[in-house]
């Protein structure tokens, strides 16, 4: 029994780390075609009608998502940790009107900011394809990561520290 039991262990991990590998061949082959360019926007319309401007001295993670897509569903509360501790900016993409949108965040308690893109403006200059997607910029605003698909809290965590660093 107890080798069986060792057996479905060992096939159940070798399955999670294929996975992983395969969804960051994925996310790397996406990633090839997102804008890399140095971020130029000073600042941003909010979804609670406020401006928020960015600070120079820190890096920030800019996250692109929608509230019908299944996959940003898993990743809001990587996004929602991650906005407590580091400057969040995220982007709905084609999620409708600003009420669907605060619906949808007052629904599952999300406190990060928000910019509503209805109509694509911000996704196409950033030129996404596909969601969600996160970019991070180092203090000096020139990208040092960009991730198409989930990321884990702690990738994440530990790209924006480095960032911090740069």
């Amino acid at each position: 029994m107890i080798h069986k039991i060792k057996h479905y262990l060992k096939e159940i991990i070798y399955f999670i780390v294929v996975l992983t590998i395969f969804s960051n061949l994925i996310s790397i082959y996406k990633s090839q075609s997102l804008s890399n360019a140095p971020l130029t926007i000073k600042y941003f319309e909010l979804l609670n009608n406020k401006t928020y401007i960015l600070h120079d001295d820190k890096p920030i993670l800019i996250h692109f998502w929608a509230t019908w897509c299944p996959t940003c569903k898993l990743e809001a509360s990587n996004i929602e940790f991650l906005s407590k501790h580091f400057e969040v900016i995220t982007i709905a993409v084609d999620s409708k009107d600003d009420a669907t949108v605060q619906k949808y965040l007052d629904e599952h308690e999300y406190t990060f900011d928000v910019v509503n893109d209805p109509h694509n403006q911000l996704s196409s200059k950033f030129k996404i394809v596909g969601l969600p997607t996160t970019f991070i910029y180092d203090k000096n605003k020139n990208l040092v990561f960009s991730d198409v698909g989930y990321s884990s809290t702690f990738s994440m965590y530990m790209k924006m520290l480095w960032a911090g660093m740069k």
